[in-house]
């Protein structure tokens, strides 16, 4: 299960939040969402745990619980919504 995790410290390290979900079981990986140009934490990341029990047990576990003082938001991940192609916007007017 993919699982999001926001309210995150910006201090808080990949291994940290892999540390904080391994409690409750097998994690896949761990993911912090960093800045492309600065490399800073966006305060929110992705953890992936294989089993759905697991999973579930951690989100119930971690949603307001806080890490480095800050209470975490945890649940199930939405899929990425499909993004199009093209500019948006309202075009030229010639």
């Amino acid at each position: 299960m993919n699982i999001y995790v926001g309210n995150l410290a910006y201090g808080v390290t990949q291994d940290e939040l892999r540390e904080a979900f391994a409690a409750y079981g097998e994690v896949q990986s761990a993911n912090l969402i960093t800045d492309k140009f600065t490399g800073e934490s966006k305060g929110f990341g992705f953890v992936e745990m294989p089993n759905n029990s697991e999973a579930d047990a951690a989100i119930k576990a971690l949603n307001e619980t806080p890490l480095k003082g800050r209470p975490l938001r945890v649940n199930q991940a939405k899929p990425r919504a499909e993004r199009s192609g093209g500019r948006s916007g309202g075009g030229h007017r010639w």
